[in-house]
């Protein structure tokens, strides 16, 4: 007796925390205001992480926010970093609260959804005319059969199912199914953030035109992003080119890329890009974003060619800057600054003094400190934005299964019960939608149902009202 006395309390234990979860956790994280709650969250925080810049440098944030003032008393580059807002879509916080609105979505459907989808799929006769007294639409027709109604069931699209005197239809099943492919479509659009979050990476490179690059510069990356950054081929810009518009703005900017095998240095692939028109290769896309002068080739009397880097002087997006110094003397005592702003336009030559001494143009020479100094060429870089995401085809997925979903929800599920009873046919039905459409065909078909010289007796309708 001890022992089963024992057995008997072990597994009451055991079920305890089984009973719990169940009537206690599972109600909440199913509840719809629950839901709602966690969406108004990730929205909250998607606008925070949309109004603060993603992934940019120490420096940025402690120039942009500093600590006195902070931003509305509180806001500075401190508590960005530590909270994690200068990367909000990878912090474990919002990928936590994105996980738990899955599982909600989850857990709505197992308890919530299968089983209405469940329940509507199966069918039960009723041979009680009281029953029909209850529904919203009901109807009492004198002599007729199940023959002539099955037919105008038919004809309105209905699904029929009959056992002697009884009858039940329904149509628009489609619709029950509706809520869970939009719960299906959502969960798979979590999962791909999620998913994109943790393997994805953005980097950032400048590259001169000509030179062959790897992705080092790396702005923000998942933790699982090791396996998508390029190890085994890099990237040559072949050519970087401006177009200009006839008043001198940009028009456009293009690179010429190739893809290279690292170990075998073959060409496996070659794309010209511009803004809009990203190179995509193994996952990883490679997008024009901006560009540069990166330096320039000149040629001092009959010496060899030089090609000396040119920096940008200030950190204005507009009206940017070039420069570069080029020494006129072996010691390096005399010497010119080279400025341009532009890849097409006239190079401003200066002396040490700051005066301008002349201006040369690309391919022309000209005499300065005693030596001819000759423009080459002007060498552009171009600024190359990298990123992989290797959830955006299950995002995609889940957007298009989120849409199908919503297109089926539409679907009215309506439902009729029939019955033949003491030589009368009752009639009633129900929808859980467009209440009024349901109930214009019902009454058309209990209107061909009867005789010119019959009429229906209806309850619980008021014809004229639902017409209206």
């Amino acid at each position: 007796m001890t022992i089963e006395s024992t057995e008997t309390t072990s597994i009451n234990i055991l079920q305890i925390p089984q009973r719990w979860w169940k009537k206690k956790i599972v109600p909440v994280i199913a509840n719809l205001k629950f839901a709602i709650s966690l969406v108004l969250v990730i929205a909250v925080l998607s606008i925070t992480g949309t109004l603060i810049e993603q992934g940019e440098s120490p420096a940025f944030y402690q120039a942009n926010y500093p600590e006195k003032p902070a931003l509305f008393g509180f806001l500075s580059w401190k508590v960005i970093q530590v909270i994690g807002l200068d990367h909000v879509y990878r912090t474990w916080w919002y990928l936590a609260i994105l996980v738990l609105f899955g599982i909600s979505l989850l857990t709505c459907t197992l308890t919530t959804q299968l089983p209405m989808l469940k329940s509507a799929r199966k069918w039960k006769f009723y041979d009680n005319p009281k029953f029909f007294q209850k529904l919203a639409l009901s109807a009492e027709i004198d002599d007729r059969d199940l023959t002539a109604l099955t037919a105008q069931l038919q004809a309105k699209k209905y699904k029929i199912f009959t056992e002697g005197d009884k009858l039940y239809a329904r149509k628009g099943l489609i619709g029950k199914i509706g809520p869970i492919i939009v719960h299906v479509g959502m969960i798979l659009t979590l999962l791909g953030g999620v998913w994109g979050a943790l393997t994805g990476f953005i980097a950032q490179e400048m590259v001169p035109s000509g030179e062959t690059f790897q992705v080092k510069n790396i702005l923000d990356a998942g933790p699982l992003s090791n396996g998508q950054i390029p190890k085994d081929w890099s990237v040559k810009v072949n050519r970087f080119w401006i177009d200009y518009t006839p008043l001198g703005t940009i028009d456009q900017f293009y690179s010429d890329l190739s893809v290279i095998d690292n170990t075998s240095q073959k060409e496996l692939d070659r794309q010209t890009i511009h803004v809009n028109q990203p190179l995509k290769y193994r996952g990883v896309y490679y997008y024009q974003t901006d560009w540069s002068i990166s330096g320039v080739k000149v040629r001092l009397n009959n010496s060899p060619i030089f090609r000396l880097p040119m920096a940008q002087l200030g950190d204005g997006a507009q009206n940017r800057i070039w420069g570069t110094w080029i020494p006129t003397k072996p010691d390096l005592s005399e010497g010119v600054s080279l400025l341009a702003k532009d890849l097409q336009g006239t190079l401003l030559v200066y002396d040490t003094k700051g005066q301008l001494v002349s201006s040369v143009r690309s391919g022309s020479s000209v005499e300065v400190n005693g030596v001819t100094l000759k423009v080459l060429e002007v060498i552009g870089g171009t600024g190359l934005q990298i990123k992989a995401d290797p959830g955006i085809p299950i995002v995609y997925l889940g957007f298009g299964l989120l849409m199908l979903g919503v297109v089926m929800s539409y679907f009215s599920h309506s439902q009729i019960w029939a019955v033949i009873k003491d030589g009368k046919l009752y009639l009633g039905g129900r929808t859980n939608r467009a209440q009024v459409v349901f109930e214009r065909e019902t009454i058309d078909i209990i209107d061909r149902l009867q005789n010119s010289d019959r009429h229906p007796v209806i309850g619980n309708l008021d014809i004229p009202t639902a017409v209206n």
